[in-house]
């Protein structure tokens, strides 16, 4: 994994298990990687990987089963997209309005380079 130098790391991997979580390669109620597992997998101490954990848990989106290991919640979807709007709207959404205001940008051609961007990314 790619770390950005700009966010602590444990927030990264935070937002790599949420795109698992809203793409759907991770389900509700299945077991996770173990701290350790995923230590590895994105190459970092266990420890970094454990604040993570730690976080998720706070937001109610994994939980741990004592002895067996951690599990998405049932409603890890609704949790994460709750989570990450929160954090979109408060810290990026900010940064995006002044760059379109300043860069001169029409609602028209945000609209539809979106558009474009789904079809693209999202569409089979």
């Amino acid at each position: 994994m790619d770390f950005n130098n700009n966010k602590a790391i444990y927030l990264q991997i935070a937002e790599h298990v949420c795109e698992h979580i809203l793409l759907g390669s991770w389900k509700p109620e299945e077991k996770i990687p173990s701290v350790r597992d995923m230590a590895v997998n994105v190459e970092v101490n266990p420890n970094t990987v454990a604040r993570t954990y730690e976080l998720l848990q706070q937001k109610g989106i994994i939980y741990n089963k004592r002895g067996v290991g951690f599990f998405l919640s049932l409603d890890a979807i609704q949790q994460v997209q709750h989570y990450r709007k929160t954090i979109f709207i408060d810290e990026e959404l900010p940064q995006l309005f002044k760059n379109i205001y300043l860069l001169n940008i029409g609602l028209d051609d945000i609209t539809r380079m979106y558009q474009a961007f789904i079809e693209q990314n999202f569409k089979k």
